[in-house]
């Protein structure tokens, strides 16, 4: 059912400096900061020959990464996202083998403007899960 790792998301307290060490140091490819308030987060995506690194930082007091650094003050993984080519059917198979999607279960845009759910990192060995729709399927309205 998924299928290629899409990136990997890493909370960061300083954005700007976690970006540099990526660019300056590592000389990877890196996007500028997109803030995405729906998420509540500022995001920017290290581009890699076979993935990409995505850094988080907390847009907003209701930021789920702001509660994230609040426990992990030097920052860290915070999920890894897999691509599905559909949501809908992705969701429906998880349901039925018992894993908990996060929120009300409807996909709703992620930093790619792509539907993405998150799953419960109870049901997967503590990590937290996105799952990203990468086909050009239509979404039924919620």
């Amino acid at each position: 059912m998924i299928g290629r790792l899409n990136h990997v998301a890493i909370a960061v307290a300083d954005l700007e400096a976690a970006a540099a060490q990526y660019r300056d140091v590592l000389g990877a490819k890196v996007s500028d900061p997109a803030d995405l308030p729906e998420h509540g987060v500022t995001t920017v995506f290290v581009e890699l020959p076979n993935t990409k690194i995505e850094l988080l930082h907390p847009l907003g007091e209701e930021s789920p990464i702001r509660r994230f650094l609040e426990r992990n003050p030097a920052g860290g993984l915070h999920h890894v996202c897999f691509e599905v080519s559909d949501i809908l059917a992705a969701r429906e198979h998880l349901i039925a083998k018992g894993a908990r999607i996060i929120g009300d279960g409807q996909p709703r845009p992620g930093a790619h403007g792509k539907p993405v759910l998150f799953l419960h990192p109870k049901d997967f060995a503590g990590a937290l899960i996105e799952l990203e729709q990468t086909s050009e399927l239509e979404q039924a309205p919620p």
